[in-house]
């Protein structure tokens, strides 16, 4: 698998006063995936199950891309064999945030994706361009430089959320909520 590297602004984010956004509807965003196509969160989730990860600095970098190889192998890459039937059903998206400077960058950071990682996992980045203010405040997220993950159910309220990198206890966690 290709290096992530670009993947630095995941939309997560840390010190979340998690029983603060437990049980709110995740607040409307528009992003897009390399191909323009705007994907609404989380209207067009609505019906499963979703991991979100955003981060919005490029200092969370190192810590979001230590979550993608075990989110891809846990949810999104299919089973085969004997467990083909046991995967997840649930919708797995990692959103770099660009907001305020940063924002004119997001069309050089879809060419990179696209230039960079492997083609199977194109379509679980979206990229989100716009005021970062109203998500800072729904999700209470304040430090930068770490990515934050939400798990929402099937009508888009939050029901889990966590930050920082990935430890195997942290995806256990999610695992234990989608189940």
């Amino acid at each position: 698998m290709k290096a992530i590297g670009f993947v630095f602004v995941w939309l997560m984010c840390a010190g979340i006063a998690y029983s603060q956004v437990i049980g709110k509807s995740f607040p409307d965003m528009d992003a897009e995936t390399v191909e323009d196509k705007v994907v609404k969160l989380p209207v067009d989730v609505k019906g499963k199950y979703t991991l979100l990860g955003l981060a919005y600095s490029k200092k969370s970098e190192d810590e979001l891309n230590s979550w993608f190889q075990p989110v891809f192998e846990k949810f999104i890459q299919k089973n085969k064999g004997l467990f083909e039937d046991f995967g997840y059903d649930v919708n797995v998206y990692f959103v770099p945030m660009f907001t305020g400077v940063n924002a004119a960058a997001t069309g050089t950071a879809k060419r990179k994706a696209i230039k960079n990682v492997d083609p199977q996992l194109l379509p679980y980045i979206l990229f989100y361009k716009g005021d970062l203010k109203p998500y800072k405040e729904a999700l209470d997220f304040e430090k930068k430089d770490i990515p934050y993950f939400f798990v929402l159910d099937k009508d888009g309220k939050i029901i889990y959320a966590t930050s920082g990198k990935y430890t195997t206890g942290k995806l256990d966690e999610v695992e234990k909520v989608l189940e």
